[in-house]
């Protein structure tokens, strides 16, 4: 919604005209499997109090690659409330190394109340080993409309 000249404004509504970052840090490391697992630390709750506010949010996945194997990747993801984000962080299992690889997503939230971000980590070959490290993060931003 937009603001006019001369409009009087609620104390909501200025609260709301604040996006709002969260931010959350890898506890430990997460060995992946060939399932989806949750990169522990990863996730955060974050309130809106209207519906319709957009979220954005950035997963850095900090990857090491223990067992080399060319064919296999680490897969990164988000989900939001439960629900899996189009868009992958995706690392090559080429070489041993260990990399930071990110991905941005964003969307809107169909209702007001609390909304759960969680980073979940997947190598897609049993033949592949790898970790999810320390170093993932997940920053998110809530912008309400006014």
């Amino acid at each position: 919604m937009p603001v006019y000249a001369g409009q009087a404004l609620t104390a909501g509504q200025l609260n709301r005209m604040q996006p709002r970052p969260y931010l959350a840090e890898a506890s430990g490391n997460l060995i992946a499997s060939t399932t989806y697992q949750p990169i522990p630390g990863c996730s955060l709750v974050a309130p809106s109090t209207v519906a319709g506010a957009t979220w954005t949010a950035t997963g850095i996945f900090d990857c090491t690659v223990t067992t080399v194997h060319a064919t296999n990747l680490m897969v990164g993801r988000l989900l939001v409330n439960g629900a899996s984000q189009t868009g992958l962080a995706i690392h090559a299992m080429d070489t041993t190394d260990r990399d930071t690889v990110a991905m941005v997503w964003s969307g809107t939230l169909g209702a007001a109340g609390s909304n759960t971000f969680a980073m979940e980590g997947v190598v897609n070959g049993a033949s592949g080993n790898g970790t999810f490290q320390s170093y993932s993060r997940l920053a998110v931003t809530i912008t309400e409309p006014v």
